[in-house]
């Protein structure tokens, strides 16, 4: 398997003659934690949509695991969260093990016990065993997040990326779950691609930065990150001190 999970080459993508992403370069590591970053219409939900094929990009523009993408099979190993729906039928006829199940349907050849194992393994990463008799529709919006996280996570997969994951979470389910990645990714190796608008919180979790605006801004690690003055020009002192405060203190208690 390719040591590079995610390699981007010259992508570039324009909705009716607009023009969202210009000339995207870059590769991301196995094991990587990457934060995603920038302002609103900066084009990151459809970097991810560009990335899984969700929009049609050029041949060999996109890599996933070492294969190009118009040829990639093995959609087991990614795990996605789109953006939160944020209205769901509260009549919609699936309780929440079915909703995390769906997220086994890609996998050969699994036996029917493996797949509730799996699921009753996701729903207790997420503390929501409980909730598995309820019906999607009875639950709250953070509920509902969380179901959709754990259907993201269910096949353990190598690669991770959730697009706003966090925006319907109260600030205990916040914290557990990013817990919950940082272990995933620590201990499990897996990649992740996290999308925020929290740039001053994604410094304590993240390996790397992608500030991306229709390009990219910034890509590496936030030790560069802190020590570049080009970004400091280009954020301002106080926007780099935000996220580098954050990241240092992370660091010096050994959390980097």
């Amino acid at each position: 398997m390719s040591e590079t999970a995610l390699s981007v080459s010259h992508l570039s993508f324009a909705y009716t003659g607009t023009p969202v992403l210009s000339d995207i370069r870059l590769d991301i590591a196995q094991g990587d934690y990457v934060g995603l970053v920038g302002p609103n219409g900066s084009g990151k939900s459809t970097f991810i949509r560009a990335i899984l094929g969700l929009v049609s990009v050029p041949p060999d523009t996109v890599r996933i695991l070492g294969i190009p993408l118009e040829r990639f099979a093995d959609w087991d190993k990614i795990g996605y969260l789109p953006q939160q729906i944020n209205h769901i039928n509260p009549f919609f006829p699936a309780n929440v093990e079915e909703i995390v199940r769906l997220g086994t349907v890609c996998r050969k050849g699994s036996a029917a016990q493996n797949r509730g194992a799996a699921v009753f393994r996701a729903l207790s990463l997420l503390g929501i065993e409980d909730l598995g008799k309820k019906m999607i529709g009875e639950l709250s919006g953070g509920q509902q997040q969380r179901v959709f996280i754990a259907r993201a996570v269910v096949n353990n997969p190598s690669l991770l990326i959730l697009d706003e994951p966090t925006a319907a979470l109260d600030p205990d389910t916040r914290e557990r779950f990013y817990a919950l990645l940082q272990s995933l990714n620590r201990e499990q190796g897996t990649t992740i691609i996290l999308v925020t608008h929290d740039i001053g919180t994604i410094g304590r979790y993240a390996k790397r930065l992608l500030y991306l605006d229709k390009q990219v801004v910034f890509y590496g690690g936030f030790d560069d990150f802190c020590r570049s003055d080009e970004m400091s020009k280009f954020f301002g002192d106080y926007s780099q001190h935000i996220i580098c405060h954050r990241h240092d203190t992370d660091h010096q208690h050994g959390n980097d």
